[in-house]
């Protein structure tokens, strides 16, 4: 597992300057959406991050699952391509380490590209809210538990949508399941705990303060498990044909 490695072979990618223009352009709804309707959400008794991303979290967290499942079918597609991967199992080395250290490259990748959409979110609040009285350490501390509970819940995503893109060498298969399980979450009541259990419709739940928070935290954690000894499976499968 060569994080440096993945580094590298991003270059030919653009994987992190699309991850940053995605962030922005994420953390940039709520800037508009205030600059448009700011009347209609200053007005609401509610703690100002959680108006937020009430608002606005739905489409923010759709554009971070499209950036994971393009960005796995591209981290793939780099070592299908020219027949690369094939090569590699020839060699003394553990295939899982490829796909562990693509993962750690996603979630330093999602983690990115949450801290831009995090930065949009404290300005809205700094300069719409005049009741928080800036960005003290109480709202800080909220908007960081917030994000970071959203990194978690987006682990699962992007570890399956890596497991798809190595289980499909032509990655407009792989693209397009996982476009096709981005838009069946939209349409899934994530208000239920049950459907939330989708991996890409874990992401579009907000941190409440609630017993099913912790029982969804705990559930991601299981579901990334599973992720992961299903491609550990799917490894020996495809050694045992070649």
């Amino acid at each position: 597992m060569n994080l440096g490695l993945e580094f590298k072979k991003t270059k030919r990618t653009g994987l992190i300057p699309a991850f940053a223009a995605g962030g922005i352009l994420a953390a940039s709804i709520p800037i508009l959406n205030m600059a448009v309707r700011a009347e209609m959400y200053t007005g609401l008794v509610a703690a100002p991050v959680q108006i937020l991303l009430d608002a606005n979290w739905s489409i923010m967290s759709m554009l971070n699952l499209l950036l994971i499942t393009v960005g796995a079918t591209l981290l793939y597609h780099a070592e299908y391509e020219n027949n690369a991967l094939q090569k590699m199992c020839s060699l003394p080395a553990r295939e899982s380490g490829l796909f562990f250290g693509k993962f750690l490259l996603m979630i330093l990748l999602c983690a990115m590209t949450l801290t831009l959409e995090a930065l949009g979110i404290a300005f809205c609040t700094a300069h719409w809210f005049s009741q928080s009285a800036g960005l003290s350490a109480g709202l800080c501390t909220e908007i960081l538990q917030n994000f970071g509970y959203e990194l978690l819940l987006l682990l699962p995503a992007a570890a399956l949508s890596l497991l798809l893109a190595s289980a499909c060498k032509n990655m407009w298969v792989s693209l397009g399941i996982g476009v096709i399980c981005v838009f069946i979450a939209t349409i899934l009541p994530i208000g239920r705990f049950v459907p939330s259990l989708f991996p890409f419709a874990m992401p579009y739940r907000l941190l409440a303060g609630t017993a099913a928070d912790i029982a969804l935290a705990i559930a991601a954690l299981l579901e990334l498990s599973a992720i992961s000894l299903g491609e550990i499976i799917l490894i020996k499968i495809r050694r045992s044909l070649t």
